[in-house]
């Protein structure tokens, strides 16, 4: 095989890759690659050793179409700033590295000016040399711009806050400015700058904030109990059932005192099992929900196995 076979196969590999890593604008590119074809050809048969750089030779100087970085236009002219304070580091040139765009600063969120050389509105110069200049964001109350860090750089406050003399933008309380702001049944919870609306506890016919012991009055059907409104049907539930259990309790007691009296002994055993059983059950019911069933057998000593 040749040399320049070989090479032509060389070139034939490389082509058969042009475009495989492009995702966007994959079918363009293999339009131009085609169209190409010839200016490839001739720098990898012959220009390869005077013009290393394809793409400078290939999109700058000779087809035209490309600028060097951060060049811009169809005379590929320096960007603002170029070389090494382009834009003043706080933006870009439109058009940089094309034959398009004008070279006109884009400037980075927080910087403005043609040059990016100035601090945007909402934002405060924290930081200036000759090299560098550091736009930092004004605090959310500021209304504008603003000459410092914090609520005491803001020239006027947004709404929702108020100009303090000392300490700058103060967040106004609406939930105690006189006439609650929400509707019945519903509570004010303050946030910065601005406030929400929160629903009372389903017990509450009105609150000053959440949960059944934050009710100012109780809704119908519930009644106030230890500072809590509570549910009336589900009060003498709980009654009906306090007294089943001590009638429960009431009578394993008189059986055991009827026990006694045929023998000590056993009448003992029982009573014993009785109090440890009443002492078991009101302590499982004065528990944390979180108690379980498993709990109570494992108190009991009921557990599989024992």
């Amino acid at each position: 095989m040749t040399e320049g076979t070989e090479s032509a196969n060389g070139l034939a590999s490389v082509q058969e890759y042009l475009c495989t890593d492009v995702d966007w604008g994959k079918e363009h590119c293999q339009a131009l690659a085609t169209e190409m074809t010839a200016a490839l050809e001739d720098w990898w048969l012959h220009k390869q050793n005077t013009h290393p750089d394809l793409y400078h030779w290939l999109c700058i100087s000779t087809r035209q179409v490309c600028c060097p970085d951060e060049h811009f236009g169809s005379n590929c002219n320096p960007c603002p700033g170029y070389p090494s304070r382009i834009c003043n580091g706080n933006g870009k040139c439109r058009g940089a590295g094309t034959r398009k765009g004008n070279g006109s600063c884009i400037c980075d969120a927080g910087y403005d000016g043609d040059l990016c050389d100035k601090c945007g509105k909402y934002f405060y110069e924290s930081y200036r040399d000759e090299d560098k200049l550091l736009c930092s964001p004004c605090h959310e109350s500021c209304q504008g711009t603003c000459s410092q860090a914090g609520p005491k750089g803001c020239v006027a406050c947004k709404s929702g806050w108020q100009m303090d003399t000392e300490k700058g933008c103060l967040d106004i309380d609406e939930c105690y400015t006189g006439k609650n702001p929400c509707k019945r049944n519903e509570f004010c919870v303050n946030n910065d700058g601005s406030y929400v609306c929160l629903k009372c506890d389903r017990s509450c016919g009105g609150c000053t904030g959440d949960g059944p012991d934050m009710c100012t009055k109780c809704a119908r059907g519930y009644t106030l109990k230890d500072g809590m409104c509570v549910d009336e049907q589900q009060m003498g539930r709980d009654w009906h059932v306090n007294l089943t259990r001590y009638l429960t309790y009431a009578g394993l007691c008189v059986a055991t005192c009827i026990v006694f009296q045929k023998n000590m002994v056993l009448a003992g055993l029982i009573g014993l099992s009785v109090g440890i059983y009443i002492s078991v059950a009101e302590y499982y019911l004065g528990s944390p929900s979180s108690t379980n069933e498993v709990d109570v057998a494992k108190m009991l000593g009921l557990q599989a196995g024992r």
